[in-house]
């Protein structure tokens, strides 16, 4: 647990804190079949990053205004449709959906997108398509004039929504994110190196929670609590099949100020409640 919690939940709880407004942003847990159940693409973020520095993602990241842009060559579930699903407008889901595909692409290199509705692009490995996430990572380059120029249509199909959690109050950045889940396009592979992480792997979603339990890996609470949900899965289709059940209602954390302690709650997922000392960075 970061050393600054206890002391900005209580100038919170005090009304001493004013909690920055959160960004909209999407990450997509990118699953390849593997044996009896299916892996996970993980990033480990660099101990450099201002934000969750040293821990294991998702590719995902902020909504880009240019998300938003009128002109996207889309295929699969128009955004009206996507509006009701993550419980949004329709301008803000076709530029969360939007994040969703860019981001993959930059971070992973894999792409979501295909010449038509029909299709997917089975090799981004050229130098032509690292060039590309190179601009789209500098923001020389929108996704809608990526697509654009390479004749192709976003596959709004191809991504499940699979929860929404946004950053506890207390925190000094705020995410208000949306999880998805995909399936590894088929000939199309994920990148070894990314310049946001400094290892890459491949794990079940049951391996990667018992690293966490272990103390091997470290993630935010949004990030094993996904994985752990993943765990009874066989196979990536079957995460996107699931995904339609899935409520995208909004988890936030509780903070709760009493004397010397200090907890801190996910309503629906208690086991990931923190006590501790109001004055120390404390421990479960």
């Amino acid at each position: 647990m970061p050393p600054s919690w206890p002391a900005r939940i209580r100038a919170l709880a005090a009304g001493e804190y004013q909690p920055p407004q959160p960004r909209q942003a999407a990450t997509v847990v990118l699953l390849r079949d593997a044996g009896p159940a299916p892996e996970a693409y993980l990033l480990r973020r660099r101990t450099s990053m201002a934000f969750a520095a040293g821990m294991y993602a998702f590719p995902g990241g902020a909504v880009d205004p240019r998300d938003a842009e009128l002109h996207v060559g889309w295929a699969g579930p128009p955004p009206e449709e996507w509006a009701r699903r993550l419980g949004t407008d329709p301008a803000t889901a076709q530029a969360v959906v939007c994040a969703a595909v860019r981001e993959t692409f930059e971070e992973s290199g894999v792409l979501l997108a295909g010449p038509d509705g029909g299709s997917v692009v089975s090799d981004t490995s050229g130098e032509g398509w690292q060039r590309d996430r190179a601009a789209l990572e500098a923001h020389d380059l929108s996704l809608a004039e990526f697509l654009r120029a390479r004749s192709l249509v976003l596959r709004s199909d191809l991504l499940g929504g699979w929860a929404r959690w946004i950053t506890p109050e207390f925190e000094e950045r705020r995410y208000d994110t949306w999880f998805f889940v995909a399936a590894l396009p088929a000939g199309q592979r994920a990148a070894d190196t990314t310049g946001e992480a400094d290892r890459v792997v491949w794990m079940g979603p049951a391996e990667a929670v018992a690293g966490v339990e272990a103390g091997r890996m470290g993630m935010l609470p949004p990030t094993v609590t996904v994985l752990r949900e993943l765990s009874p899965l066989t196979t990536a289709q079957a995460a996107l099949a699931a995904s339609g059940d899935r409520s995208l209602a909004p988890v936030m954390a509780e903070t709760r100020v009493d004397g010397d302690r200090v907890t801190v709650r996910w309503p629906g997922y208690e086991h990931l409640t923190l006590d501790f000392p109001a004055g120390t960075g404390g421990g479960r």
